[in-house]
């Protein structure tokens, strides 16, 4: 079974940045499509952001456009997520999720998702 295990969490002020990751182990599939998907207290779930497994084919939610940036490391099995100039309103727990349907386009929803982590806690402080 393949785990994904997520981390770089932690508290940060507003107009902060920080980088989060997601390792993949066990036994690993390749071939994925990565998204990222946050979950505010009494929110839904929400897409984030997600990449193709080459790497090619990047989309991101329009509250985050020109602030995250979704990388991956396919050598390392790990994929990244860096925010910059982070809000109180990205405060989450944000999961990683694998895709293995082998679409070249990243899907936005959760739905299309087999494998996910167990989050790691985001919170901008105003």
């Amino acid at each position: 079974q393949m785990q994904l295990v997520e981390s770089g969490g932690g508290l940060v002020q507003a107009g902060g940045s920080l980088r989060i990751s997601c390792a993949a182990s066990g036994r690993i599939r390749f071939g994925y499509t990565a998204g990222w998907f946050r979950q505010a207290p009494g929110k839904e779930r929400e897409f984030v952001a997600a990449i193709n497994w080459t790497g090619g084919r990047t989309r991101y939610a329009d509250s985050v456009k020109g602030r995250f940036t979704i990388s991956r490391d396919n050598a390392k099995t790990t994929v990244y997520l860096q925010m910059n100039s982070l809000k109180p309103e990205d405060t989450a727990v944000y999961s990683c999720a694998a895709d293995f349907r082998g679409a070249s386009d990243p899907s936005t929803s959760l739905y299309e998702y087999d494998f996910w982590g167990q989050g790691t806690q985001v919170t901008v402080s105003s």
